[in-house]
């Protein structure tokens, strides 16, 4: 790599055409260099609560993993990273460098990146490879070849939008993703799409302050902060949801226009502040407790209480006046027969702590809350 001039470095790179505005570029950076001129841009909000960044966070032994291979004998080191680059980049095409002289596909020629310049972001961010670049960071082989593919993005949302599009069949944590979702504009694989609006609506939970669940929602971009507040994981709020809006007998079922692609979201977001706050008052020593302390904010509690909810609001039109009060009189119902921080749940022949999050726990605890709420409905009539 040659320094031409102090505001900018060159590299020889391969452009290639796929789409018109966002052409990507193939070159080599040394191991040394890659966080010189790229940062990590890790998941997180901004005093107002929006999101900002995109990364997951730093996997401290599998980078040592990476560390120790890239030091062996004969590390091989194919995967690219790849970078979204800041719109002051420059491409100068070589002279005859085109593959084909006519078809405007690919070219080669040199990358203009202006260097990083002290308090100001880096001229690149890293959208995938952020373990290997850290590890890279830490090898002993300092000039160590790196293979980069890189796009021009600016915005973050576009970067946000690759990101998930190239992690999407790798393990990110769900909450990342979940978090992640409600910020992409662009049309979404089937599986990711009908997660969105389930993630959409689990941070108006989260940010509105008439929320009953204001601030006690955890988020990938909370974790390690001093939001202490947040104990219910946000996997099982879109969970509930999700499980709600795509469930013919779910109570938000009725909310969505599949016909017309239309979801009436202000319908949904009254119907989950009524009932969960009347559950927040029949249940105040449960609530805003970590999970270890009340299975209600557990991730189990969650889902067997939004089972609940579909058959109350199946019976309850959110839109009266009354609603609050009668979905309190309905959850009354059920109350006794609660064990959500001591005791055992009857006939299930669980301790309140012993319910987990799986599949079977969450089944039998539904089945429980509905036919106690069924059973006692019917005594009164």
């Amino acid at each position: 790599m040659t320094a031409p001039q102090s505001s900018t470095t060159e590299v020889r790179a391969l452009r290639i055409v796929q789409a018109k505005d966002y052409p990507l570029y193939v070159f080599m950076l040394r191991a040394e260099e890659v966080l010189e001129f790229a940062d990590i841009s890790r998941v997180s909000r901004d005093e107002a609560g929006k999101l900002i960044g995109y990364q997951r966070p730093q996997v401290k032994k599998h980078i040592q993993e990476i560390v120790q291979y890239l030091d062996s004998d004969v590390p091989i080191f194919p995967n690219p990273i790849i970078m979204a680059l800041s719109p002051r980049v420059h491409f100068r095409s070589t002279r005859g460098g085109n593959r084909h002289a006519d078809d405007g596909v690919s070219d080669t020629g040199r990358l203009m990146i202006p260097l990083p310049e002290e308090g100001k972001p880096k001229p690149a961010w890293i959208v995938d490879g952020q373990q290997r670049a850290l590890a890279l960071a830490q090898t002993r082989r300092r000039d160590f070849p790196v293979p980069i593919t890189a796009f021009v993005a600016d915005t973050v949302n576009l970067q946000r939008d690759q990101f998930v599009r190239i992690n999407n069949t790798k393990p990110l944590p769900r909450g990342l993703v979940t978090e992640l979702l409600p910020e992409v504009d662009s049309p979404l694989p089937p599986r990711l799409a009908i997660r969105k609006a389930p993630s959409h609506l689990c941070d108006v939970l989260n940010s509105d302050k008439n929320s009953p669940f204001y601030g006690l929602i955890k988020r990938a971009s909370t974790v390690g902060s001093k939001q202490t507040s947040a104990v219910v994981t946000d996997t099982g709020i879109v969970d509930m949801i999700q499980e709600s809006l795509i469930s013919s007998s779910g109570c938000l079922y009725p909310y969505r226009d599949i016909g017309k692609g239309e979801t009436d979201f202000d319908g949904i977001i009254q119907a989950l502040f009524i009932y969960w706050a009347a559950v927040r008052e029949t249940f105040p020593e449960a609530w805003g407790k970590p999970p270890e302390k009340s299975r209600l904010m557990h991730g189990a509690g969650i889902r067997a209480m939004g089972r609940l909810m579909d058959r109350i609001l199946g019976a309850v039109d959110p839109l009266r006046k009354d609603a609050p009060e009668t979905v309190r009189k309905h959850l009354a119902l059920i109350a006794p027969y609660c064990r959500w921080t001591s005791g055992s749940w009857g006939e299930l022949g669980h301790r309140w702590n012993e319910i987990e999050n799986v599949s079977k726990h969450v089944q039998e605890l539904s089945n429980h809350l509905i036919r106690v709420y069924q059973n006692a409905r019917r005594e009164l009539e």
